[in-house]
């Protein structure tokens, strides 16, 4: 059985994976608490995070931990650097309730004379290849299709990639390269998605980002609005965010939320009881209140408007 990494509570990273470097990240509207080092010891999602980080680059062992935090019980972030503050760092955001690290930024691991972004498309895919295989494990080429493009970033240049399993729309792993920093985040694109009735509601430099679909293909959703999906789809493409199409209609955010929560948790509930995700030993109403930050993320974003260079 496969584990469901797109929908349910056991998956989408608190960070929006394609707004990585285009926006401030929309986890700063959610609370972040600051862990000590003695808090970080007993936390065992941060102790796997680490373990997994040692394990896939031993030099990191000797890396300072320069900040720890977790984020009302549903991601715990770690940012490490070498010794001095100067040098090579990495920051890792793990799903609180899965124990998968869903978003890893690499930065300054090449010499600043030669940053990534000076280097051949082929050296850029396999230095994101590296990676990948050291976090997540290798790729069957076979099995994906691997696509790069420039982003129209005036400020910097910016690649974005894509791994997509083949037969899927959705990108499996996705993310960015600029600078001397890579950006991976684990998306996790099924092939055949059983509740998904639109792909791509949201858009970023005028692509299609899938982060939101899993929560947004919700026939209670669009009930409660009277929108198709196509329609949904149409007023997000505007600019608008669903909490303002949902206003637009005299349709309160904690009606939205509520509604969306309740389907995440019956989809988590019924992935356990398959044995597709292990069981989180927690009730409907910790479940829900789990999963209600990472809605409010989802109803609250905008697509990002296309940049004219």
């Amino acid at each position: 059985m496969k584990k469901r990494l797109i929908s349910g509570i056991a998956a989408a990273a608190i960070l929006v994976p394609t707004a990585a470097f285009a926006a401030p990240p929309l986890i700063e509207m959610l609370t972040r608490t600051p862990m000590t080092a003695e808090q970080l010891q007993v936390d065992e999602v941060g102790k796997a995070t680490l373990e997994k980080l040692y394990s896939a680059f031993p030099e990191t062992k000797s890396f300072e931990i320069i900040d720890a935090s977790n984020v009302q019980g549903v991601q715990t972030s770690l940012i490490l650097q070498e010794k001095g503050g100067i040098g090579k760092k990495i920051t890792l955001h793990t799903n609180g309730i899965t124990g998968a690290i869903e978003h890893v930024i690499q930065e300054n691991w090449e010499p600043d004379e030669k940053p990534l972004t000076t280097l051949t498309s082929q050296e850029i895919k396999s230095k994101v290849d590296y990676l990948i295989d050291k976090m997540y494990g290798s790729i069957n080429i076979e099995e994906y299709e691997y696509a790069m493009e420039q982003m129209e970033n005036p400020d910097q240049k910016t690649f974005m990639f894509n791994f997509t399993k083949k037969g899927s729309k959705t990108p499996f792993y996705q993310g960015f390269v600029q600078g001397n920093t890579i950006s991976v985040s684990l998306i996790g694109g099924k092939t055949t998605p059983s509740n998904m009735k639109v792909e791509g509601f949201f858009s970023t430099n005028g692509k299609p980002d899938y982060f939101a679909d899993a929560f947004l293909n919700d026939e209670k959703l669009f009930s409660l609005l009277k929108m198709s999906p196509t329609e949904l789809k149409q007023e997000l493409a505007k600019g608008k965010s669903v909490v303002e199409v949902a206003a637009s209609k005299n349709i309160s955010k904690q009606q939205v939320i509520d509604v969306i929560a309740q389907t995440q948790v019956e989809l988590q509930v019924q992935d356990e009881n398959n044995g597709d995700v292990l069981k989180s030993n927690q009730s409907d109403e910790q479940l829900l209140k789990a999963i209600e930050p990472k809605v409010l993320q989802v109803i609250e974003y905008k697509s990002e408007t296309p940049q004219k260079k």
